[in-house]
């Protein structure tokens, strides 16, 4: 008995095809991961390559990326630097009103 074929939206290969891109996993991981078939996937990859929606970036969006991740790891780092001193003021309140 012939299996009925699923339908899946533009926005769904879209994101698919940009998982791909953008994180450099395996095709047939992400595919499994999204519960389909990696033929599928490599086709919708396929297709985007060849209209230039393959995810590659240019020199200054690449450049930009690289600062804004340089970026988000200083952030996290003082995060963690202030949560940490916050905890210590904390334990010093508690010190202090006892």
């Amino acid at each position: 008995m012939a299996e009925k074929r699923r339908k899946f939206d533009a926005e769904f290969r879209e994101g698919a095809v940009r998982i791909v891109a953008e994180t450099g996993r395996p095709l047939a991981q992400v595919a499994k991961e999204l519960g389909i078939n990696d033929t599928t996937l490599a086709s919708w990859v396929s297709r985007a390559r060849k209209a230039g929606g393959d995810g590659t970036l240019s020199v200054p969006e690449r450049e930009e990326l690289a600062r804004l991740r340089q970026e988000n790891v200083l952030l996290k780092k003082e995060t963690k630097e202030l949560a940490m001193e916050r905890d210590v003021l904390k334990r010093c309140m508690v010190l202090w009103v006892k």
